[in-house]
């Protein structure tokens, strides 16, 4: 019972820590420098922040499925996408070649050393943060076909 009870406890505290996006800078796909907090700070607008690297395939099947409905999204929302590529130095190089085969429309953010993946205590990707107003208003955890569908209806309550 005192193991629930403990477990119980920091899962509480853990989601109270996580209702703000860190204060961080990243480098984005070009070398430029983004603040999370003031790059992503319009009000009522909604960002989608996917965690993702290049060798998960779920993660990189969950962009292509939201790819192929974000300009829907986007007529009917005010969101952007911003996919955080969590692969380290070792494979780093891959991301910008797959992102531009993939011709994706989101901005690309490179969390190299993983400060963001690990500020937000991600453990394992596909992860997906949704931001409005500079608070977390949903997390979604992993993914399986179909479910970007039940994003979007989270995203039109918001």
């Amino acid at each position: 019972m005192n193991k629930l009870y403990l477990l119980l406890l920091f899962v509480g505290f853990n989601s109270i820590a996580q209702h703000q996006l860190p204060d961080l800078n990243l480098m984005d796909i070009d070398g430029k420098k983004t603040s999370l907090k003031n790059d992503f700070a319009e009000k009522d607008k909604i960002y989608i922040f996917s965690f993702w690297a290049t060798w998960c395939a779920p993660c990189i099947n969950e962009l292509d499925e939201i790819n192929d409905s974000f300009d829907d999204w986007k007529k009917k929302l005010n969101v952007e996408l911003i996919a955080v590529a969590t692969d380290d130095s070792r494979t780093q190089k891959r991301v910008k070649p797959l992102v531009n085969g993939k011709e994706w429309p989101y901005k690309i953010l490179l969390d190299t050393n993983q400060d963001f993946k690990r500020a937000m205590t991600i453990v394992n990707i596909p992860y997906t943060v949704v931001v409005k107003n500079g608070v977390i208003v949903h997390i979604q955890n992993g993914y399986v076909p179909g479910s970007v569908s039940e994003l979007f209806e989270k995203l039109k309550t918001l």
